[in-house]
C-alpha cells in the first residue's frame, strides 16, 4: 500500500504569479511529471502524493521558489529541465545561469540567458572569440543565442550591421518547384532566421533594419566576393555548406567583425555528406588561435521535452 505524504514549502517573498506560471503551467508541469498534487495556498507550496514522488519533486519546487524570489523568469520547459538536469545535478538558481552570461535586449519578449552549462560556454565563447563554431543537435539554441548576441552587439554599437546566412540546400524538395521569384524561393530556407530576429526586436524595427541593410538575411551564395567589416556574421545550417563555400565564407571576415558558425553533423543534406565544410573545418581550423569550437548535446536541448528523447532515441538507433 502506497502511503501519501504532504510537504509544505514556504514561498514567502516569492512572486506567486511567476512561480505558478500562466494558467498555473509551472505547477501543472511539476505535478504531471512527478505524479503528485501541487497547490499554492497562502504563503506555502503544498506537495502531496507518494513519499518517493514528493521527494523527487521537492528540489525542483525549491528551485522554482528561489527563481520566483529573485524575480527571474522561467517557463514550463525550464521546470522540466530542473527535473532532469545535466549530469544529474540540480544546482541552484544562482549558479545555473550566471548573470554575466545573460544577453540584455531592450525589445526582447523575455530575458535571454543560457539554460545549461553548454549554452553558458557557447555564449562566453561568442563574447571572447572572433570566430566561434557551435556544433550540436536541433533545439540546443545554437542559432537563437547567436542571433541574440548579434542583436546585442548591434544595440551596443559594437557592429554596424548583422549578416545572417544559410546554404539554400534542397532537402527532399527542389527549389525549382517552389512558386515565385528567387527571393520567394529561398525565403522558406531563411525563415528560422527571421523568426529568431522577430523574437528579439519589434517587427517594424526588423523590417526597417532589413530595408536599410542594417540586417541582411541572404543565401550563402550571395556572400561571394564581399568583404564584411564592422559586422556580426552568422552562418546557420553550416553542415550543408560545401568545403568551397565554407572557405569562401570564412574569408569574407573584415576588420572589427565577428563570426558564428552553427551546424548539426547528424543532419547533412548534401549529396555526399563527406563534402560538408563543417566536417572539414573541425580538422583544418581546430588549432587556429582565436577560433573556438563549442559542442552542445541533448542535455542542452531547450525545446519540448520530447525533442531530447527523440535525439537520444536516434543516437541509440545509429549506434
Amino acid at each position: 500500500m502506497t502511503v501519501a505524504t504532504e510537504r509544505r514549502l514556504s514561498i514567502e517573498g516569492a512572486d506567486q504569479q511567476l512561480l505558478a506560471g500562466v494558467n498555473d503551467s509551472h505547477l501543472t508541469t511539476l505535478a504531471r511529471h512527478c505524479d503528485i498534487r501541487v497547490v499554492l495556498r497562502h504563503d506555502e507550496m503544498i506537495l502531496s502524493g507518494p513519499q518517493a514522488d514528493v521527494d523527487r519533486a521537492s528540489p525542483t519546487a525549491r528551485r522554482m521558489i528561489r527563481y520566483a524570489r529573485l524575480r527571474r523568469p522561467f517557463d514550463a520547459v525550464d521546470v522540466e529541465r530542473f527535473l532532469d538536469p545535466p549530469n544529474g545535478d540540480a544546482g541552484d538558481a544562482e549558479s545555473s545561469a550566471p548573470r554575466q552570461a545573460e544577453v540584455a535586449l531592450a525589445g526582447a519578449r523575455r530575458a535571454i540567458r543560457p539554460k545549461s552549462p553548454g549554452q553558458e560556454k557557447y555564449l562566453a565563447a561568442i563574447r571572447d572569440r572572433d570566430i566561434v563554431v557551435g556544433i550540436g543537435p536541433a533545439g540546443t539554441g545554437k542559432t537563437y543565442l547567436a542571433v541574440a548576441a548579434a542583436v546585442e552587439a548591434l544595440n551596443r554599437k559594437r557592429v554596424r550591421r548583422i549578416i545572417l546566412t544559410r546554404p539554400a540546400v534542397e532537402a527532399g524538395e527542389a527549389l525549382g518547384f517552389l512558386p515565385g521569384d528567387i527571393r520567394e524561393k529561398v525565403d522558406p530556407y531563411l525563415r528560422p532566421l527571421y523568426d529568431a530576429l522577430e523574437d528579439m526586436m519589434p517587427p517594424d524595427r526588423v523590417r526597417r533594419s532589413i530595408e536599410d541593410c542594417v540586417i541582411e538575411v541572404a543565401p550563402l551564395a550571395y556572400m561571394r566576393g564581399r568583404t564584411l567589416s564592422d559586422a556580426f556574421l552568422i552562418l546557420d545550417e553550416a553542415q550543408n555548406a560545401t568545403t568551397a563555400q565554407m572557405k569562401m565564407f570564412l574569408t569574407r571576415l573584415g576588420l572589427n567583425s565577428k563570426t558564428v558558425i552553427t551546424g548539426d553533423k547528424t543532419q547533412i543534406d548534401l549529396p555526399k555528406p563527406e563534402d560538408s565544410g563543417l566536417l572539414e573545418i573541425e580538422d583544418v581550423l581546430r588549432d587556429v588561435e582565436g577560433i573556438d569550437f563549442v559542442y552542445l548535446d541533448d542535455a542542452d536541448v531547450v525545446r519540448h521535452r520530447l525533442v531530447k528523447e527523440i535525439i537520444r532515441a536516434y543516437r541509440e538507433s545509429e549506434r
